[in-house]
């Protein structure tokens, strides 16, 4: 691994409620601004800054001071942050953004060092992270602090209209809201299918205290949990996953349910390139390939035994 320290012009700290505006802001312009410059059309994030919020705000509720910042020195002004999130069996590496007037300076070098350290220190078998294929930058830098691509995704949109889909599949009579009684099934499940377990996550999104997240689940023919699936609906993101099913039919069942509560939007969904037929069904719903991302872990990896779509929040997978 590159394990260079960032320059002693910056200092890395925890974000505490008081960096909340500054981080949105900081968030905002970093995404917007990266996105802009590569030909994006439109901005990557189209609401008020201030939205961009709701990531620290969902993390600083999952995993308080779980995140690290690089301040210059000189000014204080806030360079770059990442959250990162211990789960059972696994630290996931969060949404990762550095202030344009930073960008090519190491701050996310060492912030990704920071966090790779953490992870060793508290006895972690491996890190995880869904980062973009666009970024050659970022591509670069994981890769050298030992990430390996996993599994492909294609970024996909999907226009729900106002009537709902037009074309609904069989087996919506399995799928349900979620309940906490749910949660040990759901973390056998995510197990069995991608090797992790985050119970916090899955609690967290059926309690559902911010009031953005929904959480279903589809049952197999004996009752079973046999997939589940969380959104988040907000301004600054509007997203199905992380989901988790054991067939492309429970996967497609359980979109073509959490797609409704879109009606009138566009969500976005990460969806693995090898699952066809889930891939084909999108598309018959108007789907729209709009980037690819690339799932990626430095140590242990479980290849993946069924359907699982990664989510940008909460991204602990």
């Amino acid at each position: 691994m590159t394990d260079r320290p960032l320059q002693p012009d910056f200092d890395l700290r925890p974000l505490t409620h008081d960096d909340r505006e500054a981080y949105a802001q900081m968030l905002y312009r970093s995404f917007n601004t990266w996105y802009a410059r590569r030909g994006w059309s439109g901005d990557y994030f189209r609401c008020p800054p201030r939205e961009a919020g709701i990531f620290f705000d969902i993390y600083d509720d999952l995993t308080p001071g779980c995140s690290v910042a690089a301040f210059e020195n000189r000014t204080g002004r806030l360079a770059g942050a990442c959250f990162y999130h211990p789960r059972e069996r696994h630290f996931s590496l969060g949404i990762m953004s550095v202030a344009p007037e930073f960008f090519g300076r190491g701050v996310a070098r060492g912030l990704v060092g920071h966090i790779v350290r953490r992870a060793a220190e508290a006895g972690a078998p491996a890190v995880r992270l869904v980062g973009s294929a666009m970024n050659m930058d970022s591509l670069s830098l994981y890769s050298r602090s030992g990430f390996v691509a996993r599994q492909c995704y294609h970024d996909m949109v999907i226009a729900v209209p106002e009537r709902g889909l037009a074309n609904r599949p069989g087996g919506l009579d399995r799928v349900r809201p979620a309940r906490e009684a749910d949660v040990a099934a759901m973390s056998g499940l995510e197990l069995a299918v991608s090797g992790i377990v985050r119970e916090l996550d899955y609690r967290y999104a059926i309690r559902n205290p911010r009031g953005v997240l929904g959480a279903l689940v589809v049952e197999d023919d004996s009752g079973g949990i046999a997939g589940f699936a969380i959104s988040v609906e907000h301004p600054a993101l509007a997203m199905i996953g992380p989901l988790v099913a054991r067939t492309e039919a429970d996967a497609i069942a359980l979109l073509a349910v959490a797609l409704e509560r879109f009606r009138g939007g566009a969500p976005l969904l990460v969806v693995p390139m090898d699952k066809r037929v889930l891939l084909e069904t999108l598309y018959t719903w108007g789907g729209r390939n709009v980037e690819t991302h690339l799932f990626q872990v430095r140590g242990e990896f479980q290849p993946f035994s069924g359907v699982n779509l990664p989510s940008f929040l909460p991204e602990t997978g």
